[in-house]
């Protein structure tokens, strides 16, 4: 099973912003690797973590995988809300959905998929979510692979 950590980022936000995808080579690999980065000229930290998000399920193309991000915001949505919204046409009780189509292609990529998704504390030094970060914040600044 395919390995990934995502991280996005926006300085300010909204602002300029950045996403990473590293993919982690094994159960005991705390190094990782870059696999695909992105940004925006302007945007907000929430569009960058479900870029991020999108390209780990892409890169999947299918299988089997598991992806780690510190967006508990994303996983409700995907895990939570999204069905509701999904049946409902696309609407919440509480007006329109922000940043619909990014929603409704993760949630297609996440249900056609075999996607695990794993929410870890951001900012709390676990290696893989950090370098995730600092990636992201490079590719905020203009880097790719």
């Amino acid at each position: 099973m395919r390995i990934f950590w995502t991280d996005g980022s926006a300085d300010p936000n909204p602002g300029p912003g950045g996403w990473a995808v590293i993919e982690q080579m094994n159960a005991d690999d705390v190094e990782g690797k870059p696999v695909a980065l992105g940004g925006e000229p302007e945007t907000t930290n929430i569009r960058m973590e479900g870029s991020a998000l999108i390209a780990a399920m892409k890169l999947a193309k299918g299988e089997a995988c598991e992806i780690h991000t510190d967006s508990e915001f994303w996983v409700n949505v995907l895990t939570k809300w999204a069905p509701r919204w999904k049946a409902n046409g696309w609407k919440k009780k509480t007006g329109p959905i922000k940043n619909l189509e990014l929603v409704q292609e993760l949630y297609g990529l996440y249900s056609a998929g075999n996607v695990k998704l794993v929410w870890v504390r951001g900012h709390v030094g676990t290696e893989l979510n950090e370098m995730a970060d600092e990636w992201a914040n490079k590719a905020r600044l203009g880097e790719r692979i």
